[in-house]
């Protein structure tokens, strides 16, 4: 072998180690990076928004809607951020604002919650985490984990417990339907000081 051909196979043999080096960082780089992304040792855990977020069809940021029925506004909906789904038709929404308004068009509550779900054919939401619903006539107020709105029926339900506060008053219970207004209110196992709410059927 000459020198020449030997001194060529020692450039081919160092750009091959070159190579081999390069593909062993991309490769545990590569691990690093799966290893993040499905939480193991340190990494940061997949979350639903993270998830979300790279299923949905279209995203909006300080997304607001204004929801009407034959005509009459029922409803503006704020949110953060608005995660869109067309096979389901509907939006998964992040840090919920929603004001209701009554037939003459006065604003009747204000319902906030750490995210919730908007349907977006039949006006329907449903709020999640940390939901308070505000009355604008006496600040009157609903809390709850989950409560939902029917837009057709113009109505606000939770199957969940609840804490009711208005002056003078203060009910606790496992579910209700109301008005978005709290003017009409049937519970279930309602308990509490300064006043009654109705009882299912009655």
């Amino acid at each position: 072998m000459t020198a020449q051909e030997t001194s060529q196979n020692g450039v081919e043999h160092r750009r091959s180690q070159n190579a081999y080096a390069a593909f062993i960082r991309l490769f545990a780089t590569l691990c690093c990076d799966a290893l993040v992304m499905v939480g193991c040792g340190n990494g940061v855990k997949p979350t639903a928004t993270t998830t979300v977020a790279d299923t949905a069809d279209q995203v909006l940021v300080n997304m607001t809607h204004e929801l009407t029925v034959d005509g009459i506004r029922r409803a503006r909906v704020r949110a953060d951020t608005a995660y869109f789904f067309q096979q389901t038709q509907t939006a998964e929404l992040r840090s919920v604002h929603v004001t209701f308004f009554g037939n003459g068009g006065t604003e009747t509550s204000e319902m906030t919650a750490r995210e919730g779900t908007y349907h977006w054919i039949t006006g329907d939401m449903e709020g999640r985490g940390n939901v308070v619903v505000v009355g604008k006539s006496d600040g009157r107020t609903l809390r709850s984990e989950v409560m939902r709105y029917k837009a057709l029926k113009n109505e606000v339900s939770s199957d969940q417990a609840f804490v009711f506060d208005a002056p003078g008053r203060h009910v606790e219970g496992e579910g209700f339907v109301s008005d978005p207004n709290f003017t009409d209110v049937t519970a279930q196992h309602p308990h509490g000081t300064g006043g009654k709410f109705s009882l299912p059927n009655q």
